[in-house]
């Protein structure tokens, strides 16, 4: 037997080496990857921004709210039909989706930039359908690209993940809006340049960095995810403080949008520091593991391998049906996708895609989803025409989009964080928080109904409120009954379910109400709509009908949504977390043996360096 020491010492940065291998570490960990994920989503969200450009579309292309509401639809439309981004995500690294999602992201919104400036001719109504279509749907790409890919490398984390992540997406609205008046000042036609080569440059700079990566639970990983929800919490307050006082004072000079600007920019930033600290730690962690100052004692007898070798597999009860290939191997019959589309497994496990299609469960949550995303989401695209009806100032108009987008915020961590500690602690199942939140929206859009003095404000947070908490909790409803093995295309198809209520609800709804107002309002005043004329709508009229019907259909939606709570009691009270515990300690074991093999190897060859050395001494 040999006693061995570890010839290097722990603890700190003992030259560049060690500097440029922990920066490597930082760049190529998981923390880095979610840090990305953090400002691809911050600038994901500008399909939320629609209600304060939509004016100058509406002013530049002559269009009435029907056309404008139409354009609203296709917005939506391309925004949440990302299964195309799904599939193409199943077959292709993350990167692939990205640089897809960054190539349409620009191509539309600069058409319709080139369009609302008149550098080009007076688009027809469909092709700026196809733009705007287009444009959002680099929104559904980058969610794929980099949502998915984080919940996967965190699945035991998931409402947190999505939580936060979505969060960011609530504030892009504000985040993007200060940093177009830093850039741009009140150019309103320039906001739609903004919003099409931001989102893109933010993510081919991090074509790289987003990846599925081995999933290996940290002890300490909610805790960090609750330390970058501290920090998006100080942006948020940030941006609400800065729009109180821009609203106090009647607006910011350039300047003072520059310091706003600067200070959102930190704040986007400061989350590094925390990515920094946990990647030191576990490349200390790693460091410490292959050189341990603690002596090893090796025996000079031979190990025994089969230690190291995993027991081999028992054999099968009842052979299954097997086809043989030309070398003579057997490969196992896998039935047909449409055999097995009505036999879905157990809540929890992983359905195939048609499976998950063809449930009750699916078609209950995209039911609900319809009627409560649908009603919240007309509300947001028709925020400045909701303003102007009722007489609210124009500068207004921002605020209330930025009121959204903050409070969006604020409902995606909220549901998310406070789902998964009510899930983990109480049993409190994720579809009984998505009715309560559904009923909830029903007093913004009653508000609005009924113009409520001052009332537009309030309805702004508890829509944004309402609006933002459907998503981490749609999702990961998704990912809890269904599975995550074919998360990437379910999590877009639950998304199809916003344009379909945006269509019914805004533009069969609200638009066509609008118009039938204005027009009858017009008709009074003996006066006539020319052609390309805008149309325009005052009063508590305008939007009263049709914010009463879409109140009736989210209650709709919440009964709906109690049914799916019904159904899943009994899931939600079990350990639905389990197989991913499992599969975390399988990883661990693995990498311990890893560790063990290589630390085997280094000491056997240090072992062979003294006994020469010995051998060295005694012959001089």
């Amino acid at each position: 037997m040999v006693v061995v020491g570890s010839p290097r010492g722990r603890g700190g940065l003992t030259g560049l080496s060690d500097v440029r291998h922990l920066a490597m570490q930082i760049i190529m960990g998981r923390w880095f990857m979610v840090f990305a994920c953090f400002l691809i989503m911050a600038a994901a969200g500008a399909t939320y921004m629609f209600g304060l450009y939509s004016g100058e579309i509406k002013k530049s292309l002559g269009y009435d709210q029907s056309t404008l509401n139409l354009l609203s639809f296709f917005k939506d439309l391309g925004a949440n039909v990302g299964v195309l981004s799904g599939l193409i995500n199943e077959v292709t690294p993350p990167w692939v989706v990205l640089s897809m999602g960054a190539v349409l992201n620009f191509f539309g919104y600069f058409m319709i930039w080139l369009a609302v400036t008149k550098r080009i001719a007076k688009p027809q109504v469909w092709q700026m359908c196809l733009y705007i279509c287009i444009g959002a749907n680099s929104q559904a790409f980058a969610n794929t690209g980099a949502l998915v890919t984080c919940v996967k490398n965190f699945p035991e984390s998931r409402g947190a993940v999505l939580g936060i992540l979505k969060g960011y997406v609530g504030l892009s609205g504000a985040i993007i809006t200060q940093l177009f008046y830093a850039v741009y000042y009140k150019d309103t036609k320039a906001l739609i340049l903004f919003i099409g080569w931001l989102p893109a440059a933010i993510s081919c700079v991090f074509l790289r960095t987003i990846r599925i990566m081995k999933v290996i639970r940290q002890p300490n990983e909610l805790k960090v995810f609750y330390n970058f929800l501290y920090i998006s919490l100080g942006l948020a307050t940030f941006l609400m403080i800065m729009i109180i006082i821009e609203k106090r004072f009647n607006g910011f000079t350039r300047p003072e949008y520059g310091l706003s600007a600067a200070g959102v920019l930190f704040l986007l930033f400061l989350p590094l520091a925390i990515v920094a600290i946990e990647e030191y730690k576990l490349w200390e962690q790693k460091r410490e593991a292959l050189n341990d100052p603690s002596p090893i004692e090796i025996n000079t007898e031979k190990p025994n391998l089969e230690t190291f070798l995993p027991p081999p597999p028992p054999p099968p009860e009842t052979a299954p049906p097997t086809a043989v290939l030309n070398n003579g191997e057997q490969l196992e019959k896998q039935p047909s996708c449409w055999r097995t589309a009505f036999r879905p497994p157990d809540r929890g496990e992983d359905y195939t895609i048609l499976q998950a299609l063809f449930s009750i469960d699916m078609l209950i949550l995209f039911l609900a989803t319809i009627c409560g995303v649908g009603g919240t989401l007309t509300a947001i695209d028709n925020l400045g025409q909701i303003g102007s009806s009722l007489g609210y100032p124009t500068r207004s108009t921002s605020t209330f989009v930025s009121l959204v987008s903050i409070w969006n915020y604020l409902g995606r961590v909220v549901a998310g964080f406070g789902s998964e500690i009510l899930l983990e602690r109480y049993k409190f199942p994720r579809t009984l928080m998505l009715t309560i939140i559904l009923v909830i929206s029903c007093a913004g859009h009653l508000l609005i109904a009924f113009n409520v003095p001052n009332g537009l404000y309030f309805a702004s947070i508890i829509i944004g409120f309402c609006f933002g908490a459907q998503w981490p909790l749609l999702f990961a409803i998704i990912s809890e009954i269904f599975g995550l093995k074919y998360y990437s295309t379910l999590y877009n198809f639950g998304s199809v379910a916003s344009p379909i209520g945006g269509y019914l609800l805004n533009v069969r709804v609200a638009g066509h109400l609008y118009d039938k107002e204005a027009r009858k309002q017009m008709a009074t005043l003996g006066l006539f709509r020319k052609p390309g004329e805008d149309l325009d709508c005052t009063g508590v009229k305008c939007y009263q009908l049709a914010f009463l019907i879409i109140t009736f259909a989210t209650l709709f939606g919440a009964f709906v949504s109690f049914i799916l709570v019904v159904r899943t009691r009994k899931f939600y009270r079990s350990d639905i977390y389990k197989k991913f515990r499992e599969e975390a300690k399988a990883a661990e074991m693995e990498m311990a043996m890893d560790n063990g093999m290589m630390t085997m190897t280094t000491t056997t060859i240090a072992t062979t360096e003294v006994k020469g050395g010995q051998r060295k001494s005694e012959t001089s």
